[in-house]
Parts: C-alpha cells; sequence; structure tokens
C-alpha cells in the first residue's frame, strides 16, 4: 500500500531516514483548486462560512413557508392550501427554521470566533469539524428530499407528538423522514459540541484564563454543553419513534399499554435546553456589542457568566411546563410553576448588566448596535409572556393557542434571530474584508423590526381571544380576522427586510471595489479577533499573543493617564499583527470528512425504504472512515508543509495545561486590572 522514497540525508551525519507516502487516493488534496479547496477545507473559518451560507439558504426556505401559511390565515376558510400540505408546511417550517437556521446559523459564529476569540490557530479536531458541517448539510438535504420522495413533509409538528406521529395518523413518510433526518442533524451538533468544548478548554492562549475569555465564547461554551447532554435524550426518543413507525415497535401506542406522553417528556427535556441552545449565542454576540457601541467594559462580567451558566442549568428543569395540561398532578405543577419563575431571575440580570452597559456610555447607534438594542427589548417582551406560562391557570387557557406562537417567535425570532444579524454585521468586515453599507443596513433593522412586531404582536391578542394553533382554518365572526390580516402583511414586511439584506450584501460588495479597506478594526472592538488583519489570515495570528488581561486587544490601544482618564496608547495599526507570517503549521485539507457524512442519507434512505439501500451508504461510510484513519499526518507534496495537529512551538503553553495554569497565575497590568 505504501512505497518508499528516496532515503534523506541528514546533516547531522546520523544516517539515512525512509519516508513512506501513501498511494493515491490517500495522499491529503492540496489546496488552490479553486471550490474544491472548500470541499476538503478543515479551516475553521471556512466552514463557519459555509455553515452561515447554508443557513441563510434555509432561512429562504422557512420564510417561505411562514409566507404560505400567513397567506392561508390571512382570510377566514382559507382554501391556498390543503388540511394536509398545511401541516406539511407548518411542521416543516419549524424544523427548517429551528434546525436548520438558527442553530447554524449560531455555528457559524461558533465555528468562526472560538478559535479567534481564545488566541488559537484552529479548533482543536479540524478534520471532525468539517465532518460536522458536511453531516448537518447531508442531514438538512435529507429532510428536504421527503417533499420529493416521502409523500410530502412530515405533518405533525415540529415536536411530533405521539401518536399522531403514528402511522395510523401519519401514513406518509414524511415523520420517517424527521426521525431520521433529525438523527443524522443530532449526530452532527453532537461531534461539533465535543469539538468545541476541547477548544475552549485546551487551546487558549497564555494567559487566557477562563474568565479572561470574552462572554461570546463563554456563552458559546456553555451551549456545546448543552447540546452534549440534551442530544442524547432526542436521540432516545428519535429512534423510540423510529421503531414504532419502521419496525412496528409499541413504545408510544396506547392501545398496546405504552404510554404517549414518554415521548413529550423526552422531547421536552431536550426541547426546552433547545431554547437556551438557540439563545445563548445570541446572548453573547448582544455582549460583545453593546460594550464596544457603548465604549464601555461590560458591566458585571462575572455576573455575565455565571448568569449564563445559571440559565444552562435551570433550563432542564423547567420542560414540563410545556405539559401542564397533560395531567402531571398538583405537586409537579408546583414544582415546575417555582423553576418557571426562578429562570426569570438570571435572565433578568444580563437585562439589566446591558442596560448598566449601556447607561452612561457615549452610544453609537451603528447597525449592529441597533440590531442588539432591539434583541433586549423583544426578549424582554418574550421573557415576560413567558413567565406567564408558570401560573398553572394562565398557561392552561394559553396552551395550543396563538399565544404560545407570539411568545416562542419573540423569544426564538427576537431574541435569538435578530442578535444573530446584528452579529453578521458586527463581525461581517472581519469576515470578509469590507463593511456592509451602514444607511442600507439600517434602513433594514428598522424594516425587519417593524414586521417583526406586526406579525407576532397581534398573534397575543388572538391567543387570548381563544384562536388554536395548527388550524388551517377559521370561520368568520369569531373577530380573528383584523389581527389575522396585520399578522399576514407582517409577514410580507419581514420578507421585504430579508431582500433589503440580501440586496445590501450584494450592493455593499460592489462598492467595496472603490472604497479603502476597513482595517483590522473598523468597530474600535474589545477581543482578540480584531488584533489581525480582514479578512482574517489562513493561519489566524503571526503570532499566539499572551494575554493579561480580560478585554486584551482594547489594553493593547489604550491606556491609562495620572488622573486615570483613558488615553490611547496605540494606533489599531500599530498594535494589529499584520498577517504577512509565513510557514506556520496548519491542518491539511482532507476529502475524508465529506465522503463519510454522503454515506449517511444513503443508510436514511435504506432504513425509510429498503435496507439494502443502506448497504452502499453503510460500506461509503466506514470506507470513508478507513480512509481517514490511514490519510497521512503531512502530504509530501503539500507545499504548505501543514499537519492534522497544531505545533505547540506556535502557541507556546496553548495545548499543555501545567503551563496554561503558569501564565493564568501571572499578575495582570494596572490598566487591565480596573477593567477586568
Amino acid at each position: 500500500m505504501a512505497i518508499t522514497e528516496e532515503p534523506l540525508a541528514l546533516e547531522s551525519g546520523d544516517g539515512p531516514v525512509t519516508t513512506e507516502r501513501p498511494l493515491g487516493v490517500f495522499t491529503r488534496p492540496q489546496g488552490g483548486n479553486g471550490w474544491r479547496d472548500w470541499l476538503s477545507s478543515v479551516d475553521h473559518k471556512r466552514i463557519g462560512i459555509m455553515y452561515g451560507v447554508a443557513a441563510m439558504f434555509f432561512f429562504v426556505v422557512g420564510g417561505v413557508e411562514a409566507l404560505l401559511i400567513r397567506l392561508q390565515l390571512a382570510a377566514p376558510e382559507g382554501t391556498l392550501l390543503s388540511p394536509d400540505v398545511y401541516n406539511q408546511i407548518f411542521t416543516m417550517h419549524g424544523v427548517t427554521m429551528i434546525f436548520l437556521f438558527v442553530m447554524p446559523l449560531a455555528a457559524a459564529f461558533a465555528n468562526y470566533l472560538i478559535p479567534l476569540q481564545i488566541g488559537a490557530r484552529d479548533v482543536a479536531f479540524p478534520r471532525l469539524n468539517a465532518l460536522s458541517f458536511w453531516v448537518w448539510l447531508g442531514g438538512a438535504i435529507f429532510l428536504n428530499t421527503s417533499w420529493l420522495v416521502g409523500g410530502g413533509g412530515a405533518d405533525c409538528g415540529w415536536f411530533c407528538y405521539s401518536p399522531n406521529s403514528g402511522v395510523g395518523f401519519s401514513p406518509t413518510n414524511g415523520v420517517d423522514f424527521y426521525a431520521v433526518g433529525l438523527l443524522i442533524l443530532g449526530t452532527a451538533s453532537l461531534v461539533s459540541s465535543i469539538n468545541l468544548i476541547v477548544t475552549c478548554l485546551n487551546m487558549r492562549a497564555p494567559g487566557m484564563s477562563l474568565f479572561r475569555m470574552p462572554v461570546l465564547t463563554w456563552m458559546l461554551l456553555v451551549t456545546q454543553f448543552l447540546l452534549a447532554f440534551a442530544l442524547p435524550v432526542i436521540t432516545v426518543a428519535l429512534f423510540l419513534l423510529m421503531f414504532d413507525r419502521l419496525f412496528d415497535a409499541q413504545f408510544f401506542n396506547p392501545d398496546a399499554g405504552a404510554d404517549p406522553l414518554l415521548w413529550q417528556h423526552l422531547f421536552w427535556i431536550f426541547g426546552h435546553p433547545e431554547v437556551y441552545i438557540i439563545i445563548l449565542p445570541s446572548f453573547g454576540i448582544v455582549s460583545e456589542i453593546i460594550p464596544t457601541f457603548s465604549r464601555k467594559p461590560i458591566f458585571g462580567y462575572s455576573f455575565m457568566v455565571f448568569s449564563g451558566i445559571a440559565i444552562g442549568f435551570m433550563g432542564w428543569g423547567v420542560w414540563a411546563h410545556h405539559m401542564f395540561v397533560s395531567g402531571l398532578g398538583p405537586i409537579s405543577v408546583a414544582a415546575f410553576s417555582l423553576s418557571t419563575m426562578f429562570i426569570a431571575v438570571p435572565t433578568g440580570v444580563k437585562i439589566l448588566n446591558w442596560l448598566a452597559t449601556m447607561w452612561g456610555g457615549r452610544l453609537r447607534l451603528t447597525t449592529p448596535m441597533l440590531y442588539a438594542m432591539g434583541t433586549v427589548a423583544m426578549f424582554t417582551i418574550g421573557g415576560l409572556s413567558g413567565v406567564t406560562h408558570s401560573l398553572a391557570p394562565a398557561d392552561t387557557q394559553q396552551t395550543d393557542t396563538y399565544y404560545i406562537v407570539a411568545h416562542f417567535h419573540y423569544v426564538i425570532f427576537g431574541g435569538g434571530v435578530l442578535g444573530l444579524l446584528g452579529g453578521m454585521y458586527f463581525w461581517w468586515p472581519k469576515v470578509f474584508g469590507w463593511m456592509l453599507n451602514e444607511r442600507r443596513g439600517k434602513v433594514q433593522f428598522w424594516v425587519t423590526l417593524i414586521g417583526f412586531n406586526l406579525t407576532f404582536g397581534p398573534m397575543h391578542i388572538l391567543g387570548l381571544q381563544g384562536m388554536s394553533r395548527r388550524i388551517d382554518s377559521y370561520s368568520p365572526g369569531f373577530g380573528f380576522e383584523l389581527w389575522n390580516l396585520v399578522a399576514t402583511v407582517g409577514a410580507f414586511v419581514i420578507a421585504v427586510g430579508t431582500l433589503l439584506l440580501f440586496y445590501n450584501i450584494w450592493k455593499s460588495k460592489k462598492e467595496a471595489v472603490d472604497l479603502p479597506p476597513p482595517g483590522p478594526d473598523p468597530w474600535d472592538a474589545r477581543s482578540l479577533e480584531w488584533m489581525v488583519a480582514s479578512p482574517t489570515p489562513e493561519h489566524n495570528f503571526d503570532e499566539i499573543p499572551t494575554v493579561e488581561g480580560m478585554d486584551e486587544w482594547w489594553h493593547r490601544k489604550y491606556g491609562y493617564d495620572q488622573d486615570g482618564n483613558v488615553v490611547r496608547i496605540a494606533t489599531v495599526e500599530e498594535a494589529a499583527q499584520p498577517g504577512t507570517a509565513t510557514g506556520v503549521h496548519l491542518p491539511s485539507p482532507s476529502f475524508w470528512p465529506l465522503v463519510v457524512a454522503v454515506g449517511l442519507p444513503l443508510i436514511g434512505y435504506g432504513v425509510i425504504f429498503n435496507l439494502w439501500l443502506a448497504v452502499p451508504g453503510a460500506l461509503l461510510t466506514a470506507g470513508g472512515l478507513y480512509a481517514w484513519a490511514l490519510e497521512p499526518v503531512d502530504d509530501p507534496d503539500a507545499g504548505h508543509g501543514h499537519g492534522d495537529h497544531h505545533d505547540e512551538s506556535d502557541d507556546d503553553s496553548g495545548g499543555d495545561p501545567e503551563a496554561a495554569e503558569a501564565t493564568e497565575a501571572e499578575p495582570v497590568t494596572a490598566g487591565a486590572s480596573e477593567e477586568s
């Protein structure tokens, strides 16, 4: 399987050394092949960009599904969609927006920014990082092929309650695609979460202690722990559902003595932490944007970190408030009512700290800042409407009404999506090397915010009036007509805002040719990613920085005079790294993560239609893993000298926990200690 090359003569005179070069497919690809370079890339930045592009594509898909829902409900007795198709559309809308848009968009920020914010060259396991993206993309495509070969999409809601998800009520293969597709997506998320946890814990730059990490990195780290513990729960539930449907098991069938509430418990044990999996990255983004444009350090850094950790812990103890009407009993209802009230406390801490950060600051109302402020306001509304669910009588009235739809979207869209869109505007120059137009960005923000409130604000009223969710039409005379029409108009206003976003990207790209480059730090920001060139060099840092305090990059630009006033001590150009280093050791590309990922959807088709179809997928996955294991660390033909491990000479103590511990004990400069 291998040939021996010519012996290498050593200058030391110790004798010849032979190197073995794998043949053919086991040779690692080289860069510079255009689009092929993206297919084989293990660069965390490229993977983050691919996550973001794919997520925005599915944002459009989910948005079209939402518009169809709103057109159906714009007037009484809508006939645009049949009841069956409507059920499929609103189910796939929820699945698409949660699993194919918001989560991967958050993953885009995590993949791109975590190594930069902690001063690392890359993630801990670069090929696993590529695998997570390709598996996710394969699962996303697999889910949507149900429209073509599965008899339509799943029709049981994004939570797919049993027994509605059983063969008796959903005889097509849509729910099968839902179960298998989410298993594939869960595999991707689990791989990614473990990779990013190890990266945060083991790849930090010298001096970057845990409590010097930016708040965004902390929130992303908590999110990865939530994923690591929540995904096994939903994995078990999906396997049970799959066996019920495909192999005639009876895990949820009440006629066979089973309990359909088992599905609800398993789903919501995953489902409520899932809300915070979506929200916490947005909280982290807001915690980076507000200090930057308030010209102040984040107020109460420790409280911000611990409140995020508290949200992660407490999120596991509130799931049953989704089940108050299922007959849990008074003791369970009382316990989960209290836990639902208490989880508002750490969230309130974050809101108050954001307000305190802005208080007395020199605010710059840029587009990212507008999005951050909008996120705080909209999430506050969504959080307050959520606290009402802690009161069992109120929850009983609100359950399965449009009040729940309103609350959910104020939290997920208002608290999650708006924050992520603000992050896009904030880090866009760092990723691509050119700015998005501010004037058009502000117009787009206001159009989106107005459309959002027009869409989901009236749903609170509709819910309190008694309009049920998951209905495909309603009769006239119940007072639902006006607010449904307003909501539909609002949905199209959001669509206009989305089109304005894409137009801004296209137009700003054309204008950037005639504009000066934004430089490493166009916002005068605070964290380490802004000390490298824009767009970010392949190697990230010319030299791994030594961190001496929180907001390290800010303290390299500013200090304090004798009176304690902030003074500039260096320009951005003086403090930033030029990004011109050569010969930096980096991970080599690999096609095998893509090959392994392609096999999983094929296995899924085999499980649903015919087990013999799973054989090619299993062979492809197993063969890809085999080739992955035999792939050399370095390709002798690659001129970059990259390998699939990190050169510890580049990051000093970054990979050595003992060395890192030693650096953490070093004294902090006076200026840094004042602001940390």
